[in-house]
């Protein structure tokens, strides 16, 4: 019997000055573009331990306040259960991080989200070199500092698609 819900991303972040919001919007909208994938957009103030429970694919964003916030830092540490359960463990992750100078230490946010992800066992999802990233994005993931502009939101769109169509064929191949 195979499964035919949708596919679903979760994308969490904590937003302090907008930049990451405007990161996470356009994630959201890769995401979306890819059939049979529904988005959860969530922040850390809305967001409920269930909502981990239910996605198949989870992307985190966070400004860089000498690394991640900790506020979201707090809620992903209570989800420390779930590294023991191995509830998210094999599904894909990513992250995104937004800050107001380049050389900030926005690499350092987005290796700390990942050592997150990782200590959940999640597959990390990062972004192939392109031309586009002499001026925007990360390996780590997609990137924004004093302002978004058109690169940044194009890194985080195709970042949210990368991780979609990821958590597709990992469904695809577990229903075969």
């Amino acid at each position: 019997m195979s499964d035919t819900s949708p596919v679903t991303v979760l994308v969490l972040y904590d937003s302090r000055a907008g930049l990451v919001r405007g990161l996470a919007e356009r994630v959201c909208a890769g995401a979306r573009e890819v059939a049979g994938v529904e988005v959860i957009e969530r922040t850390v103030d809305d967001a409920v331990p269930a909502d981990l429970l239910r996605c198949d694919a989870l992307i985190l964003g966070s400004p860089n306040w000498s690394g991640v916030t900790g506020h979201l830092k707090t809620w992903l540490d209570e989800s420390g259960d779930l590294w023991e359960s191995g509830d998210l463990a094999g599904k894909p992750g990513a992250a995104f991080a937004a800050g107001w100078s380049m050389h900030g230490g926005l690499e350092a946010t987005l290796l700390q989200l990942f050592h997150l992800l990782v200590g959940h066992g999640m597959i990390f999802v990062g972004l192939p070199w392109s031309e586009r990233m002499r001026r925007s994005g990360s390996y780590y993931g997609a990137t924004a500092h004093g302002e978004l502009s058109e690169d940044d939101r194009e890194q985080a769109q195709a970042l949210g698609r990368r991780v979609a169509r990821l958590a597709v064929r990992l469904r695809a191949s577990e229903a075969s």
